[in-house]
């Protein structure tokens, strides 16, 4: 018996209901957090899907407001990129099309703090 698959039309100007990290960038992105939190640099993260923008927040304390924030606005993919490093005071510190450039700063601080 052979089966055929028929996948639904894609509909113009669709756009999902909430934007989300895929398992290749969530497990990059958690990579980092692992390394970080083994260098006694961050404690907690939240995870914030909406319909704009994931975001994922990591945290020293808590408490606190978030250290880093790590962004996706696919909104933006055509132009700056959709991946950006928003620091504690809301000040964008590298925004880029792929994710392993805009992790950079804080691979180079993770370097740094291990290296101590």
């Amino acid at each position: 018996m052979s089966a055929t698959v028929t996948p639904f039309p894609e509909r113009r100007g669709y756009r999902p209901s909430q934007v989300g990290f895929d398992r290749k960038e969530l497990t990059r992105i958690l990579d980092l957090y692992g390394r970080m939190v083994a260098a006694g640099n961050w404690r907690d993260y939240a995870i914030s899907f909406d319909k704009d923008a994931a975001i994922f927040a990591a945290f020293r304390r808590s408490a606190e407001r978030p250290e880093y924030r790590i962004e996706k606005r696919p909104a933006l993919r055509g132009r700056q990129g959709q991946w950006a490093l928003v620091s504690e005071q809301g000040m964008v510190l590298k925004r880029g099309h792929e994710l392993a450039p805009v992790l950079a700063p804080l691979e180079r601080k993770l370097m740094k703090l291990v290296g101590e």
